[in-house]
């Protein structure tokens, strides 16, 4: 499995995917929407783990666009300012909505419910 983090706060979201892999996951990270788009366009990802609230683009928006790039991959956001308007459409758009600080048992779990969804 080939997870992507994609969060505007640098040092969380590269310390997220070395603590990942360091669990055997095979993550990558982005810090903004741009490079996110970017990678998606050239290697394929399971999944994606979208920060909800980013300059530029929300995570709810940067779904739609990554979704037209890889139609089959999977969603989890995460925020740490969501407000119940954007958890009512994370939910709706995601399989999980979480809120910072997310614990990484957590999100690894909600992970592989997320691509067991698949399977």
């Amino acid at each position: 499995m080939k997870i992507l983090l994609v969060d505007d706060e640098v040092e969380l979201v590269s310390t997220l995917a070395e603590r990942m892999t360091m669990r055997g996951i095979d993550a990558d990270w982005a810090q903004s929407p741009a490079q996110a788009m970017e990678k998606v366009g050239s290697e394929a990802y399971d999944l994606a783990v979208l920060d909800v609230k980013m300059p530029g683009m929300s995570g709810l928006e940067l779904k739609r666009k990554l979704a037209d790039i890889a139609p089959d991959m999977k969603y989890i956001f995460i925020t740490g300012h969501g407000s119940s308007a954007d958890f009512k459409e994370g939910s709706a758009e995601g399989s999980s909505y979480l809120v910072k600080p997310v614990a990484l048992d957590l999100l690894m779990e909600k992970i592989r419910e997320a691509l067991s969804e698949t399977a």
